[in-house]
């Protein structure tokens, strides 16, 4: 497996490993019509990410994309190019969280790692530029991965979808010391 930074010529693959992995991954914890709902808004390409150089893919040895993961120096939590909020401001790594965002791994490929060399390679980038905290809004899908990897509840979201159906966001955030680098 190859770790990239990811690329506007990647955004057609990046959409449909997206939509695999939540039809396939997720389907345990939400309903079809809360991912139909989803798919496209709250969960999907963020070109802003690609755009920062904060946007991870990971290829197969058969150049196939695996998984994609990032993290933001802007203050939107959560959310595709469509999302109905977004705040684009930049952050302050002095005294803001970065956010985690936009992780999927595709249903071929799941539980071999792939999330945690994700998350490891944006707390690493995050911190390297100057932060010390992060946050996410994670699915319900991705909360034990994220425990495992030193994160908190911090409280949950139900995100209102335009079919009606409403879908749950975990916020999650973790702090490390400012002295320390991140573990390798």
């Amino acid at each position: 497996m190859r770790l990239r930074l990811a690329t506007e010529e990647d955004i057609p693959a990046l959409r449909a490993l997206i939509d695999a992995s939540v039809r396939t991954l997720q389907a345990g914890d939400y309903s079809a019509e809360q991912l139909d709902g989803a798919l496209g808004t709250i969960l999907g390409v963020d070109s802003q990410l690609i755009a920062d150089g904060t946007y991870f893919a990971v290829e197969s040895d058969a150049g196939e994309l695996a998984g994609c993961g990032g993290w933001s120096k802007r203050r939107t939590l959560f959310g595709s190019d469509h999302a109905a909020v977004r705040e684009d401001d930049l952050l302050d790594p002095r005294v803001d969280a970065a956010k985690i965002r936009a992780f999927f791994v595709h249903p071929d490929f799941a539980r071999k790692g792939i999330g945690s060399k994700l998350l490891e390679a944006c707390e690493q980038a995050a911190y390297d530029a100057g932060f010390r905290r992060f946050e996410m809004g994670s699915t319900l899908t991705g909360v034990n991965l994220y425990r495992r990897q030193g994160y908190e509840v911090i409280d949950r979201i139900e995100v209102p979808l335009a079919n009606g159906a409403t879908y749950a966001v975990v916020r999650m955030a973790k702090i490390t010391a400012a002295s320390e680098p991140l573990p390798e």
